[in-house]
């Protein structure tokens, strides 16, 4: 019959384990996305520091394209 101490033991010890793998493997992650961060920097990327307009900013642009396009065929002549 097995020890329930010897059971316990070799299970906390497991969890350990699993509990330093998972946070090694978490600071070698954020290590590898600060190189990548850096190196995008010194190439002189504008995308590693400049975010996305908003999704409401492109629609809008979209909009002020749209009314251009026809102001501009208005102008021209054309019949939309």
């Amino acid at each position: 019959m097995t020890d329930p101490f010897t059971t316990l033991t070799l299970s906390l010890s497991g969890l350990a384990g699993v509990g330093i793998l998972a946070a090694a493997g978490l600071s070698g992650w954020r290590g590898w996305l600060q190189l990548q961060h850096s190196q995008m920097i010194a190439r002189g990327d504008e995308g590693a520091s400049i975010a996305m307009p908003h999704a409401g900013a492109r629609i809008e642009m979209a909009d002020l394209k749209e009314r251009i396009r026809k102001l501009e065929a208005i102008a021209a002549g054309v019949d939309l």
